[in-house]
C-alpha cells in the first residue's frame, strides 16, 4: 500500500466516526420561553352578613310642642309662681293676675241668678195656684195661661243669667294662667306689676320629653321611606339614641327636591336639647345573608362592574357584580358566593388568567 493510500483511508475512518458520533447524539430541546413572574396583589375574603341599608342627614333637635303664654284680658300682674328655666307639670300654677274686677263681675252674675231664681219660685207657686182655682171654675183660663207664659219666660231669663255667670266665671279663670302641658319654662319677660295685653307674651313652655329631630332626605329616597314605614316601626339613631319615625311630610319640597321628616326620641334625662344639630340615621330595611366586600375591590368599565377573583391555582379570574348598597368602605353586592378571595390592591396590573402573589392582607 502506497504512503497516499494510506492516508485517504485515515481521512475516511475519521469522517466514519464522526459522523457516527453526530447521528449517535440527541438534538438538543429548544428552549421553552420563562414564564411571567407573579403579580404581587393584597387580597381579602367576602364574608356574608346583614346589612342594615341607612340613610343619613343633617337633622335639628326639636321640642316636640311648644306654647306661647298670653294673657287673656288686659291686667296687671299680681304674682309670677315659676323662675326662668324651671320644669313644670301640666297645670301647675303659672301666673295670677289682678281679679278683682272678674270677681266682682261673677258676684254680680250670682246674685242676678238668685234673682232670677227667686222670681221663678214665685211665679211657679202662683201657677200651681191658679191651676187649683181653674180646677173648681174660680178662675177665668185667660189668667192661667198668662201664668204660664211669665213662667216660661222667668225659666228663660234664669237660664240666660246662669249662662252669664259661666261667661264671668270664665273670664275670672283668665287671670291664672297654667302650664298647658309639662315641660321646661323659657325666659320670662314680665313680673308683678307689669300691665301685660292679649299681645304680650308672658314666657314660653318647652316640652322637651319627649324630643323631635327634624330633618330631609332626598326625594329619591321618598319610595323606601315610605315603604319602611308601613312595614312598622322606623328606627332612627341620632346623639348616640335610639329613636322611631314619627312624622313623613305629605309633599316633596320640588325646589329642594327633598322631603321633611321627624323622628322622636325619649329624652328623659334631657340629653337632647332643642337647636342641636346632630346626625340622623334611618334604618329603612336590612339586607339578610348578603355579600360584603370593599368598594376598593370593584372595577367598573362599560361592560359593567366585576371584581377578580383569585383561585386555587393563583391565578385571577373576572366574576361580575352588582352593587346593592355601599356603606363607608365596604358594599354589598351580588355575584359573589361570600367565600372569595378578592383582589383590592394591584388589580390595575392584572388581566384574567394573570397568576398572583399575596402580599399583605
Amino acid at each position: 500500500m502506497n504512503k497516499q493510500h494510506a492516508i485517504a483511508l485515515l481521512c475516511g475512518a475519521v469522517a466514519v466516526a464522526s459522523a457516527a458520533r453526530y447521528w449517535s447524539t440527541p438534538a438538543r430541546a429548544q428552549a421553552a420561553p420563562p414564564s411571567p413572574p407573579a403579580v404581587v396583589v393584597n387580597t381579602v375574603v367576602a364574608v356574608v352578613r346583614d346589612v342594615p341599608v341607612v340613610l343619613r342627614a343633617n337633622g335639628t333637635v326639636t321640642p316636640s310642642s311648644e306654647v306661647d303664654l298670653h294673657a287673656q284680658t288686659t291686667s296687671l300682674v299680681k304674682q309670677v309662681h315659676i323662675r326662668e328655666g324651671q320644669f313644670v307639670k301640666e297645670g301647675q300654677l303659672l301666673f295670677s293676675l289682678d281679679e278683682r274686677a272678674e270677681r266682682a263681675g261673677v258676684e254680680r252674675a250670682q246674685a242676678q241668678v238668685m234673682r232670677d231664681e227667686a222670681a221663678l219660685a214665685g211665679l211657679e207657686l202662683r201657677y200651681g195656684r191658679s191651676m187649683e182655682l181653674l180646677e173648681k171654675q174660680f178662675i177665668a183660663i185667660n189668667a192661667v195661661d198668662t201664668l204660664r207664659s211669665e213662667v216660661d219666660a222667668q225659666r228663660a231669663l234664669l237660664r240666660a243669667g246662669q249662662a252669664a255667670l259661666r261667661a264671668a266665671t270664665v273670664g275670672a279663670s283668665y287671670n291664672t294662667i297654667r302650664a298647658p302641658m309639662a315641660g321646661r319654662v323659657g325666659a320670662i319677660t314680665v313680673y308683678p306689676g307689669s300691665l301685660v295685653q292679649v299681645s304680650t307674651l308672658l314666657a314660653t313652655v318647652t316640652r322637651i320629653d319627649p324630643i323631635a329631630v327634624a330633618f330631609t332626605l332626598p326625594e329619591s329616597n321618598v319610595g323606601e321611606l315610605l315603604a319602611a314605614h308601613q312595614r312598622g316601626a322606623v328606627a332612627v339613631e341620632a346623639n348616640h339614641r335610639s329613636g322611631t319615625l314619627s312624622f313623613i311630610d305629605n309633599r316633596v319640597d320640588p325646589v329642594a327636591g327633598s322631603i321633611r321628616v321627624k323622628a322622636s326620641f325619649e329624652n328623659g334625662d334631657a340629653g337632647m336639647w332643642p337647636g342641636q344639630y346632630v346626625d340622623a340615621r334611618v334604618t329603612v330595611r336590612t339586607l339578610r345573608s348578603a355579600v360584603v366586600i370593599p368598594q376598593a375591590a370593584m372595577i367598573t368599565s362599560p361592560a359593567g362592574t366585576f371584581v377578580y377573583v383569585v383561585g386555587p391555582d393563583q391565578t385571577v379570574a373576572q366574576v361580575e357584580v352588582t352593587r346593592l348598597h355601599a356603606f363607608g368602605s365596604n358594599a354589598a353586592v351580588t355575584g359573589l358566593a361570600g367565600s372569595e378571595t378578592i383582589v383590592t390592591e394591584g388589580k390595575q396590573n392584572l388581566k384574567p388568567g394573570a397568576r398572583v402573589k399575596a402580599g399583605r392582607g
